[in-house]
């Protein structure tokens, strides 16, 4: 049974989910507003009170402060935007509706855009409730709790056949660790304990993202990336899913600015601080970006990546961003094994799927 967070004030790691969120939120909303969508759609199906004993915010209200941050485009653009806020704790729920109430009157412009609606509901019947709302309209959806029943296949699949949703997904995988072979926990997810405990605790995270891609349709456009959080002894993490490349490059651009070693976890999960140090006996090990960039060098040279297109692809495919395939290639060009036309190798979401510049890479030696 998940702890009541909101007794005592929000620690380190629940900041830091939240600041993802909210990051989320403030690269997500000016997106499909200036796209031009009618109706844009907000879940928070775990919403809590609004704030913590302290009064810091949670994730409902910061959601509409980012919200009321694009409120002139939004008039600008006349986009509805509908916002669905759950929980299922009576007391919680009544707190939350204060919590907004307040915040509408503060912002009362807020009210001549935005429909909010709060449910009481159980997980189950709040999403089956509103399915047919996240198939028809572009949606963002948290999904804020602490245990990890909701990762049940029912659940991944049915987000997996949209098309237009982003989710972000707060989940405690020690669970995971702890009572994954338990047959109450094998009831909601299957999942492989032993290939999970061949890897180190501190991967229980990544591990638990690894099995999830397996039960995806073969062919899904959904994309699913980590990010892990350390509190104490245990590992928490954020699950991130979208179809669009677009999304996965937000939040990938906000994950490697948290953490620009390795861009996946608020502490040095790869030990790559460690890799910096020779090793007299078997030389530096590669960080994690250096990795990636020795793929990338690998599947150039060989013949596997010939454009910008298929760099921007791969970099997002091994959850790096497109300026750290373009550093490699850019060094690459400048040891003279391949050329390409210009300065810069273009690989970018702007330059591949906005306008669409195709530049190829040519082979000089291998």
């Amino acid at each position: 049974m998940s702890k009541n967070l909101h007794e005592k004030p929000f620690d380190g790691t629940t900041i830091a989910k939240l600041e993802i969120f909210e990051d989320y939120a403030q690269a997500w909303i000016p997106t499909f507003v200036m796209h031009g969508d009618l109706v844009i759609c907000i879940f928070d199906f775990f919403a809590g009170t609004g704030y913590d004993k302290n009064g810091v915010p949670g994730s409902p209200i910061r959601v509409l402060k980012k919200l009321r941050e694009q409120i002139a485009p939004i008039f600008q653009k006349k986009v509805k935007v509908r916002v669905f806020f759950n929980e299922f704790n009576p007391k919680k729920q009544e707190q939350l509706s204060l919590a907004c109430n307040d915040f509408f009157k503060t912002y009362p412009e807020m009210g001549r855009a935005i429909e909010l609606q709060i449910f009481n509901e159980d997980f189950d019947v709040c999403v089956d409730r509103l399915l047919p709302v996240i198939r028809e309209f572009s949606s963002l959806i948290y999904l804020d709790q602490n245990g990890i029943r909701f990762l049940a296949d029912k659940y991944l699949l049915e987000l997996e056949k949209t098309t237009r949703t982003d989710f972000l997904y707060f989940v405690s995988s020690s669970y995971f660790w702890r009572f994954g072979d338990k047959e109450e926990f094998r009831t909601h997810v299957q999942l492989d304990m032993g290939a999970a405990k061949k890897n180190p605790y501190h991967f229980i995270h990544r591990s638990l993202i690894n099995q999830l891609r397996t039960k995806l349709p073969v062919g899904s456009k959904l994309k699913l990336y980590p990010f892990s959080l350390k509190k104490g002894a245990n590992i928490h993490g954020i699950i991130f899913g979208a179809s669009h490349p677009r999304a996965v490059e937000k939040f990938l651009r906000i994950a490697w600015k948290r953490n620009e070693t390795n861009g996946e976890a608020n502490f040095d999960i790869d030990e790559d601080r460690q890799k910096r140090q020779l090793n007299l006996f078997e030389g530096r090990q590669l960080t994690k970006i250096e990795s990636f960039q020795q793929r990338l060098r690998n599947e150039v040279l060989k013949g596997s990546i010939t454009n910008n297109f298929e760099a921007f692809d791969f970099a997002l495919d091994e959850a790096h961003l497109g300026s750290h395939a373009a550093e490699e290639l850019r060094k690459m060009k400048r040891e003279a094994l391949i050329d390409y036309q210009g300065i810069s190798p273009l690989v970018t979401y702007e330059n591949v799927y906005q306008k669409g510049r195709r530049l190829t890479f040519k082979v000089i030696q291998k």
